[in-house]
């Protein structure tokens, strides 16, 4: 499977993920794929697990893609998750096997205000305002 394939692949996906299109967002991963939510301690097996633990969250999500970067087997998406009209900035780490996600690892952060100490260092890009 060559990048533009993969990349045109994680499009769908993380159109799919912002529609709330269950069946297509899943279409990306394999049978025996593992999802690692590090932060949470949780980890799934299989794809209908993980399909079924984003369909059974009653929060309204809305993904807004930032960044998809990666080559071969390994590829990273930076986007930010808005659960209920609070965003989280997030990192998606997918390991392909076979042209179908094996492995994902998500990581989530909140926002924070910059500090005052490095005002005079740092461009402003507006990613603390809230979405």
């Amino acid at each position: 499977m060559d990048d533009r394939t993969v990349r045109a692949a994680l499009q769908r996906h993380w159109d799919a993920s912002d529609a709330n299109d269950f069946k297509a967002e899943h279409d990306i991963y394999r049978e025996d794929a593992v999802l690692h939510y590090p932060q949470s301690g949780e980890r799934i097996r299989g794809r209908r697990n993980i399909q079924e633990s984003r369909s059974v969250q009653p929060n309204k999500k809305r993904f807004t893609v930032q960044r998809i970067i990666g080559s071969g087997d390994l590829w990273v998406t930076e986007f930010v998750l808005t659960y209920d009209g609070r965003p989280s900035y997030t990192v998606s780490i997918m390991e392909f096997r076979d042209g179908l996600v094996a492995n994902e690892t998500q990581y989530f952060a909140d926002r924070f205000d910059p500090a005052p100490s490095r005002a005079h260092l740092v461009e402003r890009t507006g990613a603390t305002k809230p979405l």
